[in-house]
């Protein structure tokens, strides 16, 4: 009954969540689509904490995606030394853009500044960022060749999903610290809508050429 709920009825409902509100904020309030930038107060550490965070983590989901959607991936890492290759791009890029993520956090708590212009939502999410990524590498270096047992476990769990027919067998034998790392990915999901994530969709494309949009706070 457990996993039904973790690994059906709560994807099921993280995504409904962030999709109609993800709707409904844009057609509400469409000017919130905005990291709310905070680089007039302080730009050095952004810089050095924001491009390694954002390029590390593209790659990563785009990894991730890859797998997903490709047919015959599986027999693709097979061929000479690509799952090795594969894998230690995954890690560099993860290892990136953990240490993004500490540098933001670093930021955050030590600049007087920065922190009062913080919001409660700038906090959880850079806890659950640091959970989702810290997790991804732990898995990474425990338990090895992840991207051959992610095509044989997760990938046909999602598309079970997506087929409307959810199977979590796929999935509820799968190490405890992977379950989390799931769990979390879909629970950034539900609170995409009500955080400032939502500066992804605003400008997918030209945001990661474009400068930083620098706001003037008056709160």
């Amino acid at each position: 009954m457990t996993n039904s709920f973790l690994f059906i009825a709560f994807i099921y409902l993280s995504v409904t969540i962030s999709v109609v509100f993800t709707i409904y904020r844009f057609v509400s309030d469409r000017y919130s689509y905005s990291s709310y930038s905070s680089q007039f107060l302080e730009s050095r550490a952004l810089f050095w904490g924001s491009v390694p965070w954002h390029y590390g983590i593209i790659i990563i989901l785009l990894l991730h995606i890859f797998a997903l959607i490709i047919p015959g991936a599986y027999r693709w890492l097979l061929v000479g030394s690509r799952i090795e290759l594969f894998e230690s791009i995954g890690l560099g890029f993860a290892f990136l853009s953990f240490v993004g993520l500490i540098v933001l956090a670093i930021r955050r708590l030590s600049d007087s500044k920065v922190n009062v212009v913080s919001f409660a939502t700038d906090w959880l999410l850079l806890f659950l960022f640091l959970l989702q990524v810290g997790s991804g590498i732990y898995i990474a270096l425990t338990y090895r060749w992840g991207s051959l047992w992610y095509l044989n476990t997760i990938v046909p769990w999602i598309w079970s999903l997506l087929s409307f027919a959810p199977d979590n067998s796929y999935v509820v034998a799968l190490p405890m610290i992977v379950k989390l790392h799931i769990l979390n990915a879909f629970f950034l999901i539900a609170l995409f809508p009500f955080t400032r994530l939502v500066h992804i969709i605003s400008a997918p494309i030209p945001y990661l050429w474009r400068p930083y949009q620098i706001a003037r706070w008056y709160k």
